[in-house]
C-alpha cells in the first residue's frame, strides 16, 4: 500500500459542510462592505520580504518568528508569503496611484501566513478580510469602520461580542511614552519574563500586552500611555467617542490594548468574545497614518481594520449558526432510456436558473428516494422508462403530505412556477 501523505501541520482542508457556513459567512461580509462603499482589490500572496520589514516592524513577533521567508534562487529575490495584509495593499495603492483622485475605500480577502502554534482558532494558514480606507483624516472614518463591524455582526446573528478601545497617540507621543515604560521595567526587571526581557529594548509596549498572572500588577502600575498623549491626539480620540455614543455603540476603554503591529497610531481598537477561550479576538484595527509615506507615498491618512474569518466559522459553529445549500430538485432515474433524459431535463431545468441533483448510481427506487430526501430537495422529479415513452415526468413534493402528480414535460416549466 502506498503511503498516505497527510497534510501540513497548520494548514487544514474546509469540508464541504463547513465550507456552506464559510459561503453565508462571506456573503454577509460582503454585503455589507458593499452597503459601505468599499472596493475590492485583489493582492498577490507572495510579496517582497522587505515589504513587511519596512512596513509592519522589524522587531515586532511577526517579522521576528512568524514570517515564512526565503530566497528565490531563480533570481535572488527574498520572497515573503503575505502574513498580514496592510503593507501590501499599501503598496498596491502607491504602486498603482489609487489615491491620485482623492480618497478611496478598499477591501481585500484571501490567506495570510504566520508560522504560529497551532491551537484552536490560531492556524498557519488562516484567512481574513481586510478594509482601509486611505485620505481619510477624521475620526469619522474610525467611527464608521467600527459601526460596519457592529452592523456584521448583527446580520450574522452573533453577541457577546465587546468593543474595546484604545488611542496610542502619535509616534512623537509614544516615543516620550517608550522611555518612561524602560525606565519603569528596569526598576522591575527581575519581574519581567524572558519574552518580556527580550522586548524591553526592541517594542516595550508589546510588554503589557503579556498574559503571564506574575506580571500583571507591575503591568497595572506602569505609566499609563494616556499620559503622554498630545492633544491634537486626545481631540481625535473624543470625536471618536462621541460619534460611537450618538450611535449608542457600547464600548470599553482599555488602555492596555497596542495592537501588535508598528504602524499604528492613534485609535486602535478590538472586537473581542468570551465565547472562544484565549483566541477572543475577531477584529481588530486602528489608523496608520504614516505607512503610505514610510513605504514611499505621499503622506496620506488611513485607516483599517481586518477579521479573522476562521474564528468567525468558530463563533458561528458556538452559537450553532447553520447554513444550507440545498439542490432545489432531484431527479431519479430507472431504468436504461431514463438516465439519458434526466440529463435532458437537468440541463433544461439549469437554463432556468434551477439548482439539480441528479441521481446517477442506478439504484432501486427506494435507495434513490432516501438520497433525494436526504439532498434537502423540495422536490423530486421521477423518471421511468414509461415516462420516457409518454414523455411525462413524476412530480414529488418532499416537504409536503401530497401525492405525486404527473405532468407532461413539454409543462414542466409552467408547472414548477406554479407551485413555487
Amino acid at each position: 500500500m502506498a503511503k498516505k501523505i497527510q497534510s501540513i501541520k497548520g494548514f487544514y482542508d474546509v469540508p464541504p459542510q463547513r465550507q456552506k457556513l464559510w459561503r453565508f459567512m462571506e456573503s454577509k461580509i460582503l454585503s455589507v462592505l458593499d452597503q459601505y462603499s468599499y472596493q475590492e482589490i485583489g493582492l498577490p500572496m507572495l510579496e517582497s520580504t522587505d515589504l513587511f520589514t519596512a512596513g509592519v516592524g522589524t522587531h515586532t513577533d511577526i517579522v521576528e518568528k512568524e514570517m515564512y521567508s526565503w530566497t528565490d534562487p531563480l533570481n535572488n529575490d527574498d520572497l515573503t508569503l503575505r502574513p498580514e495584509g496592510t503593507a501590501g495593499c499599501v503598496r498596491a495603492v502607491i504602486e498603482g496611484s489609487l489615491t491620485y483622485n482623492g480618497p478611496i475605500k478598499l477591501f481585500y480577502r484571501g490567506p495570510m501566513f504566520r508560522h504560529e502554534n497551532v491551537q484552536k482558532g490560531r492556524q498557519r494558514q488562516f484567512h481574513q478580510v481586510g478594509a482601509e480606507a486611505f485620505g481619510y483624516g477624521d475620526a469619522s472614518s474610525d467611527a464608521e469602520q467600527i459601526l460596519l463591524l457592529k452592523r456584521l455582526w448583527k446580520n450574522l446573528g452573533l453577541n457577546n461580542i465587546e468593543l474595546q478601545l484604545n488611542t496610542i497617540g502619535d509616534p512623537s507621543d509614544r516615543k516620550l511614552y517608550r522611555k518612561a515604560l524602560i525606565d519603569y521595567f528596569e526598576k522591575n526587571k527581575s519581574m519581567l519574563d524572558d519574552d518580556a526581557q527580550r522586548r524591553l529594548y526592541e517594542n516595550p509596549l508589546r510588554i503589557l500586552d503579556s498574559k503571564n498572572p506574575k506580571m500583571q500588577d507591575m503591568l497595572n502600575n506602569a505609566p499609563k500611555l494616556k499620559d503622554f498623549i498630545s492633544n491634537d491626539s486626545l481631540k481625535h480620540f473624543d470625536m471618536l467617542c462621541n460619534i460611537l455614543d450618538n450611535h449608542k455603540v457600547e464600548y470599553s476603554l482599555n488602555d492596555r490594548l497596542v495592537r501588535g503591529l508598528d504602524y499604528y497610531n492613534r485609535t486602535v481598537f478590538e472586537y473581542v468574545t468570551a465565547d472562544l477561550g484565549s483566541q477572543g479576538t475577531i477584529a481588530g484595527g486602528g489608523r496608520f497614518d504614516y505607512l503610505v509615506e514610510k513605504l514611499g507615498g505621499d503622506k496620506t491618512p488611513a485607516c483599517g481594520f481586518a477579521l479573522g474569518l476562521e474564528r468567525i466559522i468558530l463563533l458561528l459553529e458556538t452559537k450553532e449558526i447553520t447554513h444550507h445549500i440545498n439542490p432545489d430538485m432531484y431527479i431519479l432515474n430507472l431504468g436504461h432510456d431514463a438516465r439519458g433524459n434526466a440529463f435532458n431535463i437537468a440541463e433544461l431545468l439549469r437554463d432556468h436558473s434551477y439548482k439539480v441533483a441528479v441521481n446517477l448510481e442506478g439504484a432501486s427506487f427506494k435507495s434513490q428516494m432516501k438520497k433525494a430526501d436526504k439532498s434537502g430537495a423540495k422536490i423530486a422529479l421521477i423518471l421511468g422508462d414509461d415516462e420516457v415513452v409518454k414523455k411525462s415526468i413524476k412530480i414529488k413534493l418532499l416537504r409536503k403530505e401530497v401525492s405525486q402528480e404527473d405532468v407532461l414535460q413539454r409543462n414542466l416549466l409552467s408547472y414548477l412556477k406554479s407551485i413555487k
